[in-house]
């Protein structure tokens, strides 16, 4: 593969990894709709979230720290159904954050 397409590729695969984080964080806020104890964290997290997709770079091990930040919230989540929402949303997260550009 040429260089021009290799340098191509990595701003398209950061923005499509990006795209997929913010969806991520658009459905794990539909999916808190109450209050519970911890959700001040949740909250805390995603205004940190939020700050950070607002940046125009993408750098990934930003983005893996918010990914172990999210594990500390789950762990001091108490309740279990949402702790299990916050759990999915962890594992589609990481999945969001291993997407690729699709090769034409």
């Amino acid at each position: 593969m040429s260089v021009s397409k290799d340098t191509e590729k990595l701003p398209k695969e950061l923005e499509v990894k990006k795209r997929a984080v913010k969806l991520v964080v658009a459905h794990l806020k539909k999916k808190v709709t109450r209050e519970y104890a911890g959700i001040q964290y949740l909250i805390e997290w995603l205004e940190e979230m939020d700050e950070l997709l607002k940046k125009d770079e993408f750098d990934i091990k930003e983005y893996y720290e918010m990914r172990k930040q999210l594990n500390s919230v789950i762990e001091s989540t108490l309740d279990s159904e949402m702790r299990t929402k916050l759990r999915n949303s962890w594992y589609s997260l990481g999945k969001a954050l291993d997407k690729k550009v699709k090769p034409y």
